[in-house]
């Protein structure tokens, strides 16, 4: 089964995670997340993101920056990237984070996903 794996910018954690909501808040411009900022408002799951996934029929894995460098030693690639996982041992990355940097909205990443998900089924 395929499953994509959403690897964050930011370390789990509550206090992490009120440390990224004041960020993305006050200086969105310097919060190191893409995947985040996309996503996520200051503390939810955007609506049309958590409609893109209940439509998805791929399972889905969610990492903060810790767990994934905790699980993989993956250290060279950058964060945050989309993976795919498959029966491998090894992810392939399916979204690079300069790839997530360079998105204007929400929309263009779910458009993304969604044709990087189609090329790589083929």
């Amino acid at each position: 089964m395929r499953t994509l794996i959403f690897v964050y910018n930011a370390d789990g954690g509550l206090l992490d995670a009120a440390r990224d909501a004041v960020h993305k808040l006050a200086s969105p411009a310097t919060y190191p997340c893409s995947l985040c900022a996309l996503t996520y408002g200051a503390v939810a799951k955007r609506p049309a993101w958590r409609a893109f996934l209940a439509r998805t029929d791929m399972a889905s894995l969610f990492l903060y920056r810790d767990e994934f460098r905790d699980t993989l030693d993956t250290r060279d690639l950058p964060l945050p990237a989309i993976l795919l996982g498959t029966a491998g041992p090894v992810p392939e990355v399916l979204v690079s984070a300069s790839e997530l940097d360079g998105l204007a909205d929400l929309d263009a990443l779910i458009a993304l996903v969604e044709a990087q998900a189609a090329r790589v089924s083929r």
